[in-house]
């Protein structure tokens, strides 16, 4: 069991002791915590907050906790129920709120929940309001209303539909080009609220789809992380539906994955790529995806004449460094996608739509699509953290031994070597180090990670 506490926000597993777990008091001392500072940042007398949660079985318990601790607060709360992270980030703006929560903790499995928090943009808190979150949570500096004074709550529906809408009235998603397509697509949802928005989104576009644990009642039939070894059943019902692709979304529908016609991975890391290449051949500009991205973005971008950039990993660090250099489209290579004209967040809606717009005019398969790309080939492993790894002491020891090659160390340690990199940093959601390699070759990029692997190990020892 575990309690992670981030800039990011509060992610933990469900039940346990208090300060350990996700626990109920856990849960109202972080939400006051984020009502304080909103309180604080705008000087309002009255203040707003939509909240959204995805479907996994405890998040109405957590969702109830949070509503009732900010209306405790004197903090309006408008509870726009299920719904998708992208959702409740562009609601935030739709009704000029103060900030957003997110009940969701995205790819963990069912027994983690969390709170992602947003400010007044719809966006993720940067790490200097965040810090100030945690400073009064950790001091308990929380001033409650009186009764006169207490918040008003209230649930307002359709907000996926005012999402979708957006989307597709977005300038570069075609529609008429996706309806002329006639495109069977297999969905795989993870019985979580994308099972309510890709199939809505999908319809509206004529494209058939079969539906795969698109039931929202949160008990996901395999691990929630859209990575290949979990996607059997979907790859599988892609042959037998004789459909064109399959799609994946993660529990709180910030994360793409793409199915080849014939049940080969499309791969997550390019999702992004190809949703930028099809951007940057309407119109020039620059990208950005973080340091555990794919080279191939690189070179898509530069084969457009643009500039790509590397940030350190995390949604509002890539958001903060497209704004910086004026990205049109950026993301992180776990299939997030970020494309400004809609709003500064990953998102899925805007990804299946720009996807199957650039396939629409192409007019040739996923398959074929995939291999017009340059291929890499990643890694992904992890090692469990216990109290006697030293994370930092560890991560300083690599970029010592491997001071002569190009380190970066503004996110833990990432080596890049000529045809390959290694990227080694403690995951801010999970009590993991992640270790993500990148070769010319599965092969290649397997023994790199366990070479690393082994590293680690001796140096922990």
């Amino acid at each position: 069991m575990a309690l992670i506490k981030s800039i990011s926000g509060i992610r933990g597993t469900i039940g346990g002791n208090v300060d350990n777990n996700l626990t109920p008091i856990d849960t109202v001392k972080f939400a006051a915590a984020y009502g304080m500072w909103l309180k604080k940042q705008t000087n309002k007398k009255q203040l707003t907050v939509v909240l959204g949660r995805d479907a996994r079985i405890s998040g109405k318990m957590v969702s109830s906790l949070v509503s009732n601790t900010l209306v405790g607060l004197g903090i309006n709360v408008t509870d726009i129920g299920l719904s998708t992270t992208p959702t409740v980030e562009v609601a935030v703006t739709l009704d000029s709120a103060d900030g957003g929560i997110i009940i969701t903790a995205s790819h963990n499995p069912k027994q983690w929940n969390a709170l992602k928090l947003l400010n007044g943009k719809g966006e993720f808190l940067n790490a200097v309001d965040g810090d100030e979150v945690l400073n009064i949570a950790e001091t308990n500096a929380y001033i409650f209303s009186e009764v006169d004074d207490l918040g008003v709550y209230k649930k307002k529906k359709k907000y996926i539909d005012k999402h979708i809408q957006e989307v597709l009235s977005l300038k570069f998603v075609d529609v008429k080009a996706i309806k002329k397509a006639n495109f069977k697509v297999v969905v795989d949802a993870v019985n979580s609220t994308g099972g309510i928005a890709i199939p809505a989104l999908l319809d509206k576009l004529n494209v058939e789809c079969v539906e795969l644990y698109c039931e929202p009642n949160g008990q996901f039939p395999h691990n929630p992380e859209p990575l290949k070894e979990h996607l059997t059943d979907i790859s599988k019902l892609v042959v037998k539906e004789k459909a064109d692709l399959g799609i994946v979304v993660d529990p709180d529908v910030d994360r793409l994955a793409i199915v080849n016609e014939d049940g080969s991975m499309f791969g997550e890391e390019y999702t992004l790529v190809a949703c930028a290449d099809y951007i940057l051949g309407k119109t020039s500009g620059n990208t950005v995806s973080n340091l555990s991205s794919s080279r191939a973005l690189r070179d898509i971008t530069q084969k457009h004449g643009g500039n790509y950039e590397a940030s350190a990993v995390g949604e509002v660090n890539v958001v903060e460094l497209m704004k910086k250099n004026n990205a049109i489209i950026g993301g992180e290579g776990n299939g997030g996608i970020i494309y400004p004209e809609s709003h500064y967040g990953r998102d899925s809606l805007v990804g299946v739509a720009l996807f199957l717009s650039h396939l629409a005019n192409l007019k040739i398969s996923c398959k074929e699509l995939r291999n017009s790309y340059p291929n890499y080939y990643m890694s992904k492993n992890k090692i469990e953290l216990t109290p006697q790894i030293n994370v930092d002491e560890i991560l300083k020891t690599i970029a010592s031994v491997y001071k002569n090659e190009d380190v970066i160390t503004i996110d833990g340690v990432k080596i890049n070597f000529d045809t390959e990199w290694v990227h080694l940093r403690k995951s801010n959601t999970e009590p993991i180090i992640r270790i993500y390699t990148e070769s010319n070759s599965q092969n290649s990029a397997d023994e790199l990670a366990q070479r690393f692997i082994t590293e680690i190990k001796n140096i922990s020892k």
